[in-house]
């Protein structure tokens, strides 16, 4: 006979059920009862009760009350990556299970950097989506790598080659980088002809200095923040910037070259490749929904790099 579940926890048993970690995830992420509450859709009672059942199940306190709210403990900022890891194995469990049947279905997570997942990815979701009606794709935008091995995504479009030996990759092509401004900017300011001549325009640029921007700095010479008129951590912030007319700015040239309104500027000046691959866990190799995103992807980024 089944164990009776009392909020999260097996009756008779020491170990906490995924809920209570879910409900823990929800408090240390929102910080009051009150807000997870409201993001898990249950009752906030609830949510004390179950943070209450896991410090009792642990042995240890995970938050404590303060004027801004409830603080987390060491204990609870050492539990945090491990649950987060439950609660993305629990969402990879419901999109495998979603998935069994006839034909291409189910839900597969897709991870790809902002401006590839805003600029390149929708046209290609929307003829895979054509082709098999019965496919969910959930699609995380951030350039932040995402962790496959411990499901966090089933496929993810990456800028670098993956190195973990337990994924499959393959690389779909090189995406150069250039610098572009609007036309009208341009008209307006001068196009300029010399690497010097930039220190007389609005420069778009990062805000905080990144590995990627490091190395970056380090093949082209320059591109330092002090010189920027406009800073961003956002690529897409950067491109908006840029097809508004603020100055100049990088930018992927496959995306440039489908607006009219933008020209390059020093492309013997200013040029980098970033390799371009698509990866997944070895362990979907056989997977006809993940297989059948994965194909598409590389199909449809490939076709966008070679214009």
């Amino acid at each position: 006979m089944p164990l009776e579940l009392i909020d999260g926890t097996a009756a008779g048993a020491g170990e906490p059920g995924w809920e209570l970690y879910r409900t823990f995830l929800g408090v240390l992420e929102e910080g009051s009862l009150s807000a997870a509450a409201r993001a898990l859709g249950i009752a906030q009672p609830t949510v004390g009760r179950h943070v209450e059942a896991l410090e009792a199940a642990l042995g240890c306190a995970l938050f404590t009350r303060s004027p801004q709210g409830l603080r987390p403990t060491d204990a609870a900022r050492a539990l945090r990556p491990h649950a987060q890891a439950l609660r993305s194995t629990a969402a990879a469990l419901l999109r495998t299970a979603a998935s069994h049947g006839a034909g291409v279905r189910g839900t597969v997570r897709v991870s790809a950097s902002e401006v590839v997942g805003v600029e390149v990815l929708p046209p290609v979701l929307t003829a895979l989506r054509r082709k098999h009606p019965e496919l969910v794709v959930e699609l995380v935008v951030s350039n932040a790598l995402t962790d496959l091995l411990n499901s966090d995504a089933d496929i993810a479009v990456r800028m670098t080659r993956p190195t973990q030996e337990a994924l499959v990759a393959r690389r779909v092509g090189a995406v150069e980088i250039g610098l572009f401004a609007r036309r009208s900017y341009l008209a307006q300011h001068g196009t300029p002809e010399g690497w010097e001549d930039l220190a007389g325009h609005a420069l778009i640029g990062f805000d905080r200095e990144t590995a990627f921007i490091r190395s970056l700095r380090q093949k082209t010479g320059t591109w330092q923040r002090r010189a920027f008129a406009l800073r961003s951590d956002s690529d897409l912030a950067q491109l908006a910037a840029i097809r508004a007319g603020f100055g100049i700015g990088a930018c992927q040239v496959p995306v440039a070259r489908g607006d009219r309104r933008l020209a390059r500027v020093l492309p013997d000046a200013f040029g980098l490749e970033l390799d371009t691959w698509i990866a997944m866990h070895e362990d979907l190799r056989d997977n006809a929904r993940c297989k059948a995103v994965f194909d598409a992807l590389v199909e449809g980024l490939r076709a966008h790099i070679e214009g």
